[in-house]
């Protein structure tokens, strides 16, 4: 099978000491939506960043559509599009004279790039505000466009960077639905970085788990769930360190019991629904008093902590912090 992306080995280190990206391969089909899932400092943008061209790698290679990412760049920017998780667009111009501007950039003649300009606008439904200044436009809207600049040459491979960082939940789902209709309407091969979860089980076909620079599981959404063999249970009781794990785990159909402190405890078992009671039952005979439990089944969630050791939820809302800061330094600047 020949694929869309082939990368083997690929390693940036910058000032010679800080591995950014740590020895990767993965290979991206034809038509499909593949997903690198992880926090804020993994190694997505970076990964972005070398396989457009932007940063040169330090060692390993990379093919986009063929061409090799080092020795035959021009030709890897012609045929690849990129909507960086930064805006980038011009709030001076109009969203009609960004998507032109752009399409000046690529070379492509006017009586060509007008039509399409028309064309990419009514695709994500930013006719009415075609020929109002960008600074005069919602996130939502900015993003939306953002999208539309990233599509002008009729990219092969389309590369979006945090597609959805910083809007709101239904503006967020509207631009989940513009991504559906490249891959399902066109057929585009997409490559996007995210930290949320439920767009990467929405969107992706499969998804890359990223952390400090390594990819340390690859798969479909399903396949990932399932490899954590069970349903989770977390359970929190009144006393640390009495041996509560040695209790669980003798318990029929457990399967893994991790200590996470406090008192709390994560379990692997198979149909949690008949194992919980019985955790519970084993506990209080014990002498416990079982103060929490939750039963579970396999989320995206749940598969990051298995392979990190850290939930992805604590990094959404952090991320989601920062890009609201430099929002609002962008708009103090302006000010």
């Amino acid at each position: 099978m020949s694929y869309v992306i082939d990368v083997r080995s690929l390693t940036k280190i910058y000032n010679g000491k800080v591995k950014a990206v740590d020895n990767i391969s993965f290979s991206v089909k034809e038509g499909e939506v593949f997903g690198f899932l992880g926090p804020n400092g993994a190694g997505k943008s970076t990964t972005i960043k070398m396989l457009t061209t932007l940063l040169r790698p330090t060692s390993g290679t990379a093919l986009v559509c063929g061409f090799d990412i080092v020795r035959e760049q021009n030709s890897v920017r012609r045929v690849v599009g990129v909507v960086h998780q930064e805006y980038t667009a011009d709030e001076d111009l109009t969203g009609y004279e960004n998507i032109m501007l752009i399409a000046d950039l690529y070379g492509i003649p006017r009586e060509v790039s007008k039509q399409r300009a028309l064309e990419l606008l009514k695709l994500v439904d930013l006719e009415a505000a075609a020929h109002r200044k960008v600074e005069t436009y919602s996130g939502g809207m900015r993003r939306r466009l953002e999208l539309a600049c990233g599509l002008v040459n009729h990219p092969k491979v389309l590369f979006l960077d945090e597609p959805t960082l910083g809007l709101d939940v239904q503006t967020r789902a509207a631009v989940w639905g513009y991504i559906k209709k490249l891959k399902e309407e066109l057929g585009m091969t997409i490559f996007m970085t995210t930290h949320y979860l439920e767009e990467a089980d929405s969107l992706c076909d499969r998804i890359a788990i990223i952390d400090k620079g390594k990819i340390v599981k690859i798969g479909t959404p399903d396949e990932l769930k399932a490899s954590l063999g069970g349903d989770v249970i977390e359970l929190e009781v009144d006393k640390v360190g009495e041996g509560v794990d040695g209790i669980i785990k003798g318990i029929p159909n457990v399967l893994e019991v991790k200590e996470l402190g406090n008192g709390r405890y994560r379990i692997k078992a198979k149909s949690g629904e008949e194992v919980a009671p019985l955790v519970i039952e084993a506990i209080r005979t014990r002498g416990f008093k079982v103060k929490r439990i939750s039963i579970t089944k396999p989320s995206l969630d749940e598969v990051y902590l298995e392979y990190t050791g850290r939930s992805l939820r604590e990094e959404e809302a952090d991320k989601e912090q920062l890009f609201a800061q430099r929002a609002t330094l962008r708009r103090a600047r302006m000010q």
